[in-house]
């Protein structure tokens, strides 16, 4: 865990606690087209923060939540009903729910409805799930040890928990093996937690040969970066005329300051050949958000945007409503491609919010163009 989010997860545990005697009540915003927040009591699932995701009732059903803040107090207590549940997940960042707030109002939108693109993957709050995984058991003195039987607990002996599949491969035999021994209690199960979704890019890669005017320009993104400043910055330049290479110098640098980074790219241009450049630039492929992904694909990287295990994400305009934690810079490429207006339903223009959501947050913002 970085220092940021160490610091981070200090001050929501700080907050909580502080906050305790006024958080009796709070005021829940909800991902559905309503006029606003609803009062709720904390009751047993208190004390809680603004951000925390909680799980309230609704009518004859149960829906899921952000605290908001405290609450209006315009329904008396005896009215109130009590949230049901705190989700354990990484609350919703305060600059993102700036940013809900502020979408809502300038698009004449229920906050509700902006809200409901930033939860687009309601059951990436569960937690993840743990993988099972083995270590050495005690068997008993009359189990029989054929060959391969010892060669799966040989390798137990000597090395840390493994997957029934890993064990299987490395041991060469079959995974039936495996429930044998299982069975037998040779080997007892254990609960790991799941490996990294997504591997870290290596900002320390060296990138392309860049002409003088490049460098120039590579420069002075990454001091923009480097400085963790509000700035907006347009690259203007025809095709070929190497302006990936130059906003990855800043990416680049917002990496070494152990923040995260979005591209925003139209859907038309979230091509292999752009990911390709990526990954040979940093050594590994970013986090890609677009309508295409699966429901699996989306709770897993929604989920690892908001724990920091995803350091660049690349993504369409919905991406700019993820819960990035660490944000330290947006780049828009292809800025006057049309595809970044939504029409349907919150109306709104992703490179006009990008610039917005960077204000909030403190960071620069690039522009990119070929007009």
């Amino acid at each position: 865990m970085s220092t940021t989010r160490a610091n981070s997860a200090q001050a929501a545990a700080q907050s909580r606690t502080t906050s305790a005697n006024t958080a009796a009540q709070v005021s829940v915003l909800l991902p559905l087209p309503l006029a606003g927040a609803y009062d709720y009591r904390a009751g047993k699932a208190g004390p809680l923060a603004p951000g925390d995701f909680i799980a309230v009732p609704l009518g004859n059903r149960e829906v899921l939540g952000v605290v908001w803040g405290p609450a209006q107090g315009d329904v008396a207590r005896a009215k109130l009903r009590d949230v049901i549940e705190r989700i354990e997940a990484p609350p919703m960042p305060a600059d993102l729910r700036d940013f809900v707030d502020w979408v809502a109002d300038y698009t004449i939108s229920p906050p509700g409805s902006v809200l409901r693109m930033a939860m687009s993957a309601p059951a990436a709050l569960e937690p993840p799930r743990p993988v099972q995984a083995y270590t050495l058991g005690l068997a008993d003195p009359e189990l029989r040890l054929t060959p391969a039987r010892r060669r799966v607990l040989a390798l137990l002996a000597d090395g840390p928990p493994r997957q029934a599949r890993e064990l299987a491969r490395e041991a060469g035999v079959g995974t039936g093996v495996i429930r044998g021994l299982a069975q037998a209690r040779a080997l007892t199960p254990v609960a790991l937690p799941p490996p990294p979704a997504f591997a870290r890019p290596d900002w320390r890669r060296r990138g392309p040969r860049l002409s003088p005017e490049q460098r120039r320009a590579a420069k002075a993104l990454a001091d923009q970066a480097r400085a963790g400043e509000f700035a907006v910055t347009l690259i203007d330049g025809v095709t070929g005329a190497g302006k990936t290479e130059v906003y990855f110098e800043a990416v680049a640098a917002t990496l070494a300051q152990d923040r995260q980074a979005l591209v925003l790219l139209p859907e038309i241009a979230l091509t292999p050949q752009w990911l390709e450049r990526f990954a040979e630039r940093f050594g590994a492929a970013p986090a890609v958000w677009h309508s295409d992904l699966t429901q699996t694909q989306r709770r897993t990287t929604w989920r690892a945007v908001a724990d920091g295990e995803v350091r660049v994400l690349v993504g369409a305009r919905s991406a700019l409503f993820l819960p990035f934690t660490e944000l330290g810079l947006i780049v828009v490429d292809e800025e006057h491609e049309a595809a970044y207006k939504q029409q349907d339903g919150v109306t709104y223009h992703a490179r006009d919010m990008a610039v917005v959501r960077a204000s909030l947050g403190a960071h620069p913002v690039i522009l990119v163009s070929a007009t």
